[in-house]
């Protein structure tokens, strides 16, 4: 088996919302990024009605056995790899930093990604009840940040949202506006600001962005 490689997440949502917030989104639906790209699927009509669910509904990878399909619950599909895209977007967007998910049990939601991309776990934070343990899929790939909260209950992992990383997160909020997008402020990361776009833009997963 080759080294596993983040190639997509899916996100169920309207493609003019990401547009929106200064995203290049193509006729087919990639946002695309060098590493790991987004993939936005239009609702079909009515799905809101005992259809198919909104927001960050999978993900695709390669170099995985091809039997994978979940982790620990997230939907996995295995794919052939994928030649690197890079796309001008508007608001300045550079790359994908990482996706958020949550869980009841860190160490199974950590041990089934290892198992299944070989990617270890790099450390875990203890903030309170909160712990967060970290996975990079790859050399200079994807970020999962898995989140054990006692108020997530599942017996099974769920993605929760992604980051973002703008080269000029001042311009970037200022092309979105406050409309769609809130005032930057310090990250949890040591010298990084973060501004998270709102609910109300219908992007359908919560997003945030950050700088590099």
């Amino acid at each position: 088996m080759s080294e596993a490689r983040a190639e997509h997440l899916l996100i169920r949502a309207t493609r003019d919302a990401w547009r929106s917030v200064g995203l290049t989104v193509t006729d087919g639906g990639e946002v695309p990024f060098l590493f790991t790209s987004l993939r936005i699927d239009e609702p079909v009509a009515g799905s809101s009605v005992g259809g198919a669910p909104e927001g960050l509904i999978g993900w695709t990878f390669s170099g995985l056995d091809a039997a994978v399909t979940d982790i620990d619950g997230l939907p996995t599909e295995v794919v052939e790899p994928s030649t690197p895209a890079l796309a001008e977007h508007p608001n300045g967007a550079i790359e994908l930093d990482h996706v958020v998910v949550l869980t009841n049990s860190l160490d199974r939601t950590c041990g089934a990604i290892e198992a299944a991309t070989g990617a270890p776990l790099k450390r875990v934070r203890e903030l309170g009840a909160m712990r967060q343990g970290f996975h990079r899929i790859g050399a200079g790939g994807l970020i999962v940040e898995v989140v054990e909260r006692p108020e997530v209950t599942d017996e099974h992992a769920s993605f929760w949202g992604v980051v973002i990383n703008v080269a000029d997160l001042d311009a970037a909020v200022e092309l979105i506006g406050p409309d769609g997008v809130s005032a930057p402020k310090d990250a949890v990361q040591p010298g990084r600001r973060i501004a998270t776009v709102r609910a109300s833009v219908g992007l359908a997963t919560p997003v945030a962005f950050m700088t590099p």
